[in-house]
């Protein structure tokens, strides 16, 4: 797994120099643009609302007026359990616009993923609306899919978070859990155009976690580069995907 995460974190070196190289900004800019913008204002909503829910929750709960009579030390790990349980609603609400976001961008991924193998293979793409369409709606159902199993765990993780100390592992579980599922999504672009059905989409990249956890994680640390990293995450994280699949691809041939 270690190889396949060292592969797909190379894979978005590779993507910059072959973006730069075919000239493929405007693929990279639009989406990322409406991307940023949507983030930012998702990001606003998410930070005046999620505080008042936690104190909110701790109102009703009794869990703050409890808190008061507590000594320091044990006051400090319930407050660590309190940014915990913010840091996992965090990455659960990144989740959701996450997919939201790849539905509503699919047409776009699915275009890009196919010319950057084109290009590969010195091909030209004739535009096939029947095979669009077909892209959109296995991306939708595939988003849909993740999501929902994607919700199961977090939930999990969020229940695991309230448990003092134990808790404190979980906001990497849940990051490992988000790259995991984000790097599916970029995978499956090659895996439909190489005819690959949802399931064995699914168990291919079971097989090769690292590269959907590697493809995420540089995804995610992206967002670390306010604005620039914004706009280039979604759309390089396509590029990297096809690069990081095609001599996998070429080898089973």
């Amino acid at each position: 797994m270690l190889k396949d995460i060292i592969i797909a974190i190379q894979a978005y070196f590779l993507a910059h120099r072959f973006i730069k190289k075919h000239k493929l900004w405007k693929w990279i800019l639009i989406p990322g643009i409406i991307y940023t913008v949507l983030f930012v204002i998702g990001m606003y909503y998410f930070m005046h609302t999620s505080s008042q829910f936690i104190e909110w929750l701790s109102l009703k709960t009794g869990l703050k007026n409890w808190l008061d009579t507590l000594s320091g030390f044990l006051g400090f790990i319930f407050t660590m359990g309190s940014l915990l349980l913010w840091l996992i609603l965090l990455l659960f609400y990144f989740s959701l616009f996450k997919y939201l976001f790849l539905i509503i961008g699919s047409p776009v991924f699915a275009y890009l993923s196919e010319k950057t193998e084109a290009i590969i293979e010195g091909k030209d793409i004739p535009f096939n609306f029947k095979q669009l369409l077909k892209d959109i709606i296995r991306g939708i159902k595939l988003s849909a899919r993740n999501s929902l199993w994607q919700t199961v765990y977090t939930l999990s993780i969020l229940l695991l978070s309230l448990i003092p100390v134990l808790g404190w592992l979980t906001p990497a579980l849940a990051v490992l859990i988000e790259c995991y599922y984000y790097g599916f999504s970029m995978l499956d672009y090659s895996m439909e155009r190489h005819k690959k059905t949802p399931a064995e989409s699914i168990y291919y990249v079971a097989s090769h976690k690292g590269l959907a956890i590697g493809n995420g994680l540089v995804f995610y640390l992206l967002h670390f580069l306010p604005i620039i990293g914004w706009i280039l995450a979604p759309a390089y994280a396509v590029v990297a995907a096809t690069l990081s699949m095609y001599p996998l691809k070429q080898s089973e041939k």
